[in-house]
């Protein structure tokens, strides 16, 4: 449990350090770009959505990436909306105080609480989109890839 809290201590700091002082359409192409560079170094079957106000800025499916992919990039992005936090956080979250997205009359066809989708969030503006990755094994690791290269970008 202490270590469930340091993981959602440190998910929240991240949102916290991984803002924007502003956020175009060319900044989401150099972050996706700079993703779709990491996946192709390490052969990962992913897809790469971003996001902003509801419209497509960059998009990107790798080879092994399939529609349920897509489906899952759809089914994250919808959390944070909802949420105002990133999947990640919201999965653990749920994990540790043993609820789920039906607690809150919600269908877990529509919304899907696992990591890999991360708030865009401008300073003293708030969330305006989201950076969306789906098909990397592991816990968490759809997520870490997001928050390493908005760490190279913003720190």
């Amino acid at each position: 449990m202490k270590d469930d809290q340091m993981l959602l201590d440190s998910l929240l700091q991240e949102e916290e350090d991984l803002q924007f002082s502003q956020f175009t359409h060319n900044t989401a192409v150099l972050i996706g770009m700079k993703i779709v560079e990491k996946a192709l170094k390490d052969n990962s079957p992913m897809v790469i959505s971003i996001q902003k106000n509801g419209q497509q800025l960059f998009y990107s499916k790798l080879d092994g990436a399939t529609m349920d992919n897509d489906l899952w990039i759809k089914r994250k992005n919808k959390v944070v909306e909802h949420f105002n936090h990133s999947s990640y956080y919201m999965n653990v979250l749920f994990k540790t105080t043993q609820t789920t997205i039906e607690s809150y009359f919600l269908d877990r066809k529509d919304f899907g609480v696992e990591p890999g989708a991360f708030p865009i969030i401008v300073k003293d503006v708030g969330i305006i989109g989201t950076i969306t990755v789906s098909g990397v094994p592991g816990e968490g690791e759809d997520h870490k890839i997001i928050t390493a290269v908005l760490k190279e970008m913003l720190q």
